[in-house]
């Protein structure tokens, strides 16, 4: 028998071989989005050093609090503990949150001030202890000599880089031989590995941590950067703290509640509030009941992509990557995610010991988050 190139099952056969019908397109299924990268954008400069370090300052603060569990009497109490006394001048003015009364600082010894209760003609009032004073302003003497320096020191704050890396390996015959979906075998799988990378780098931009110990890594110990929600202090919420609104579900009183803490602890301006899939459907339900529909109206609409508040335009950003139960509060304009210079997400030809081709790709990378009070977190909220 000649030599047709067929297999022998259908050698010799008489009916028409069928060509497959395969569609020149290969679907993929698997969760690839990066929506936090994608809103953050690309960074204006490069890290230098596995160690990237930026700095920050704060003005001197204007708050503070009473710690005098005793003091309460309007009329005799004239002096108290407060948290930090050095806060505190001779000719400050201060008021209690909440009070209409006046006082004026005459004395300041260590943490305790002597006071002038009732001040400008208010009213003194009991004030317990907890209480936040907010500084007024002070009062010079006319003439009087300069008050002593009073300074800010600026703060060194750093993470580290951290590499990411995925192997590619295609074999000779795999490299020659036609593909359905694809021209080019090796092209193909270096696509799906920097999907997975850049998949994997939004995941550790928001849930990463570094170790405790040799946080710069070492033979033995691998280096990572430490991630948004672990940067985060001042701004956590819980579910069922004191002063939060009650509840486990995400509503407005909450939402407004973290952007008016924001607000009053920093000067960060949040514009994106971001969210997984549930929390997103409880900030859709915001204004669900206040919508209306005409009786010709064939399309049903229930999404809000913008939260505008008293405090900010907010764009809601939807990622799997973010724990359900949290939503996160955030100032772009003090974030960037970081190359090392030269370290961008490339592919790095290797040497093939064999019938095959062979390379990696490589990224390393980090985060760059300022002024940690300029956003914020809540946690525990319902995820069913």
């Amino acid at each position: 028998m000649a030599f047709t190139g067929k297999a022998t099952y259908t050698a010799g056969t008489t009916l028409p071989e069928l060509a497959e019908d395969v569609a020149d397109v290969v679907g993929i299924i698997s969760p690839q989005e990066t929506p936090l990268l994608d809103a953050l954008g690309d960074p204006l400069r490069e890290a230098t050093s596995i160690r990237h370090e930026w700095l920050e300052d704060e003005l001197l603060p204007n708050k503070d609090a009473i710690n005098d569990a005793t003091w309460t009497n309007p009329a005799s109490d004239t002096t108290f503990d407060v948290d930090n006394g050095s806060r505190f001048r001779i000719g400050d003015q201060i008021q209690a949150e909440g009070s209409e009364e006046l006082m004026f600082v005459t004395g300041v010894a260590g943490s305790t001030l002597t006071v002038v209760r009732g001040y400008a003609g208010t009213t003194p009032e009991n004030l317990g202890n907890d209480k936040v004073l907010n500084i007024l302003g002070n009062a010079a003497l006319e003439g009087a000599d300069k008050p002593n320096a009073r300074f800010t020191n600026r703060v060194r704050c750093g993470n580290y880089t951290q590499i990411f890396t995925a192997t590619v390996e295609v074999s000779g015959s795999n490299m020659a031989a036609s593909q359905l979906g694809l021209a080019d075998e090796m092209d193909y799988e270096k696509q799906e590995r920097l999907r997975e990378l850049v998949r994997d780098l939004e995941g550790t931009v928001i849930n990463g941590g570094q170790p405790t110990a040799d946080p710069e890594g070492s033979g033995t110990v691998r280096r990572t950067m430490k991630g948004i929600i672990q940067h985060l202090d001042t701004n956590i919420f819980h579910t069922g703290d004191s002063g939060f609104p009650s509840g486990n579900d995400l509503d407005e009183a909450k939402v407004n509640y973290v952007l008016r803490k924001i607000w009053e602890n920093s000067s960060g301006n949040v514009d994106l509030i971001v969210v997984g899939g549930f929390q997103k459907r409880k900030i859709n339900a915001f204004c669900s009941d206040s919508r209306s529909y005409g009786a010709n109206d064939t399309t049903f609409t229930d999404m809000v992509g913008i939260y505008e508040s008293d405090f900010g335009i907010c764009r809601i950003v939807t990622t799997r990557w973010l724990p359900q139960d949290a939503v996160l509060f955030l100032d772009s304009s003090r974030i960037s995610v970081l190359p090392l210079a030269g370290r961008s997400f490339h592919f790095k030809p290797l040497a093939s010991s064999g019938d095959f081709e062979c390379g990696e790709l490589i990224g390393e990378y980090t985060l760059e988050l300022k002024n940690e009070a300029a956003h914020g977190l809540i946690r525990d909220l319902t995820t069913s």
